[in-house]
């Protein structure tokens, strides 16, 4: 057996080392290190978010808003099967924070700390796919 043959190369346990170094002291937290929270039965991804939907029900029950959803689901673009590909590639979604009905509007919600380059390009495929603006709380 020889030495690039072993289970595991030096190589890769320099990288394996490396690897535990640096998430150590992430265990535990989110990249962004937003905490989950669970309301009303509803797990939502930061203590953030939790908040606004307690400002929205507050808005629902006051009658200012009507219609509250909690993490709709919008399709961007359909399934597709690539050539030479075995399996067909899922829909690519979006699933906003909330969505509800103001002054007779549908409005379309998500709360962000951070704008990531992948939310950045599902809000524009949401205006472009759907005319839908996404309004964004921080």
């Amino acid at each position: 057996m020889s030495a690039t043959s072993s289970t595991r190369s030096a190589h890769q346990l320099r990288i394996s080392a490396a690897m535990k170094l640096h998430w150590k002291g992430r265990k535990g937290r989110s990249k962004y290190r937003a905490q989950p929270i669970i309301l009303d039965g509803i797990r939502f991804a930061s203590k953030r978010e939790g908040n606004r939907y307690g400002q929205l029900k507050l808005l629902e029950r006051a009658g200012k808003i009507s219609g509250l959803q909690c993490q709709p689901v919008f399709e961007l673009a359909p399934a597709v099967k690539f050539a030479g590909s075995a399996r067909t590639k899922p829909a690519l979604r979006y699933i906003a924070d909330f969505a509800y009905v103001e002054g007779g509007k549908h409005v379309i919600e998500d709360v962000k700390g951070i704008l990531t380059a992948a939310f950045i390009i599902k809000r524009h495929l949401m205006k472009s796919v759907h005319n839908i603006d996404v309004r964004i709380v921080k």
